[in-house]
């Protein structure tokens, strides 16, 4: 049987007074606070209707860490390829600030190995470098067009995930969590899956900031318990574990009477999903259950290239995320690290292309196949671009050491499903692919309309700290209504 705090008179009074001006102290505090603010105390992560009738429902987000060459993926340069070896002009180079360049550098075409060609009805120009991605570019939505305020990695991660180049703000999947909540409440509403070590933003990237910290995203390893600790230890049966958890949240329940804390609240809620999450998660990590044409096509077999169903690897994060939505997860956050390339880009580029092509195309067929894409929005994400200059040798008729330098003034993303509008090139760069020639979108208008998929308003989705209302955009952003369909 749990155990039974013992009470007094004074106790009992005591405690009411508390309580009471506890909850007239919330009640104020939710006022100021979002018209979508989650309970202070019961199940915070309840779902909650979106200010206006949402294009998706759930939200795939892949980042890859260190920014890949969009010049060599998504942007293609007729008139950089025929000038490459040449010194930039100096209107490029002279006054603006780079991370490693410190002398004028030479243009840097995409090498002749590497083509362009227009793929599907929609004629979008991707690289061969992905092939894979080139059979679903119906359904993407390219932007040659994004624009950021940090060129360094670790701010510019902050930024791009949440709206801000310092620490302590609450990032894009938390702000998505607190406004929506989950539709599973066996799981959390916010999962981050990772390859590689982890992004120079750390767990900032996904974290709730000052938002109560049951908003922020829940890491989930590929090997061994998902969460740590998911597992009873030796000795401890479900039943037992029960009895602990109703007698630590009861403690739990007497002390946010008293206080008011959310984050008592919000433990409260951890202890009762970690108590869920040990039956649900164990269905729900065994990938092995999919069908064999399913690694095949996600790349996570051995005859595929992958290392097996279930082993650490960006495929099988895919696949898994793709599973979590299925579920009800509101949003999953894929990182893959290993995309800064300032040397070896010749070698470096396609063996990540390798890496990723595969998954992600087949997650877009999937989702599709599967009637989910219309409501799941596909994301694919980077902090900044690269240079159309090159860091280090570009030369011909040798082994090539040149890479790209971080590029804040014009890159490309894409989205795919969730409302966008398919098979859509939007924006469009110079000639040399350094500067934004039609249609900008800063991150801020970027987000916005991510938010405004999901049937969030970025200027009604606030939460009051330090004296005032705060929100993803900051005080900018605007809907970009030509990304949508």
């Amino acid at each position: 049987m749990p155990y039974v705090l013992p009470t007094n008179r004074r106790q009992i009074l005591q405690r009411a007074g508390f309580g009471f001006g506890s909850y007239a102290l919330m009640q104020m505090l939710a006022q100021e606070s979002s018209v979508t603010a989650a309970p202070a105390v019961a199940n915070p992560l309840a779902e909650r209707p979106p200010h206006f009738p949402a294009r998706a429902k759930h939200m795939i987000h892949i980042h890859l860490v260190g920014s890949p060459s969009h010049l060599d993926l998504f942007d293609p340069k007729p008139e950089l390829q025929r000038r490459h070896g040449e010194l930039c002009p100096d209107e490029m180079f002279e006054g603006k600030k780079f991370a490693f360049l410190r002398s004028r550098p030479t243009l840097f075409g995409t090498s002749k190995d590497w083509t362009f060609r227009k793929c599907g009805q929609s004629g979008i120009e991707l690289s061969d470098l992905m092939p894979h991605l080139q059979s679903v570019a119906d359904e993407l939505c390219v932007v040659r067009s994004l624009h950021t305020d940090e060129f360094n990695h670790g701010p510019a991660q902050l930024f791009m995930l949440t709206g801000f180049g310092r620490f302590g703000r609450p990032s894009l999947g938390s702000w998505i969590n607190y406004g929506l909540g989950t539709e599973n409440s066996n799981l959390p509403g916010y999962v981050v899956l990772i390859t590689g070590s982890v992004l120079g933003a750390g767990n900032s990237a996904w974290g709730s900031g000052f938002l109560p910290t049951v908003y922020q995203g829940v890491e989930f390893r590929s090997q061994g318990d998902p969460v740590l600790f998911l597992s009873n230890p030796p000795g401890i049966d479900r039943e037992s574990r029960r009895d602990v958890i109703d007698t630590v949240n009861q403690i739990n329940a007497s002390t946010l009477s008293e206080v008011g804390d959310p984050e008592i609240a919000t433990r409260i809620d951890q202890y009762e999903m970690a108590y869920r999450m040990q039956a649900s998660v164990p269905e729900l990590m065994e990938i092995e259950s999919e069908s064999q044409a399913t690694h095949d096509a996600y790349g996570t077999t051995l005859r595929s290239g992958g290392p097996g169903p279930g082993k650490p690897s960006f495929a099988n994060n895919c696949l898994l995320a793709r599973r979590l939505v299925e579920r009800g997860v509101r949003c999953v956050q894929l990182f893959d690290q290993g995309w800064d390339h300032h040397g070896n880009l010749s070698g470096s580029l396609p063996k990540k292309c390798q890496e990723v092509d595969r998954p992600v195309a087949a997650l877009i067929q999937d989702l599709k196949q599967r009637g989910l894409l219309d409501e799941t929005l596909v994301v694919w994400s980077a902090e900044f671009g690269r240079t159309p200059m090159a860091q280090g040798t570009n030369g011909e008729g040798k082994k090539t050491s040149a890479g790209r330098d971080h590029h804040r003034d014009a890159f490309t993303l894409w989205m795919a499903g969730g409302g966008t509008r398919p098979g859509t090139v939007y924006g469009r760069t110079d000639e040399l692919g350094y500067s934004i020639a039609e249609d900008p979108v800063h991150v801020h208008d970027f987000n916005a309309t991510l938010l405004h998929l999901m049937g969030l308003n970025h200027e009604r989705l606030t939460y009051r700290h330090q004296g005032r209302q705060f929100r993803l955009t900051d005080v900018h952003g605007v809907v970009q209504r030509g990304l949508l369909a």
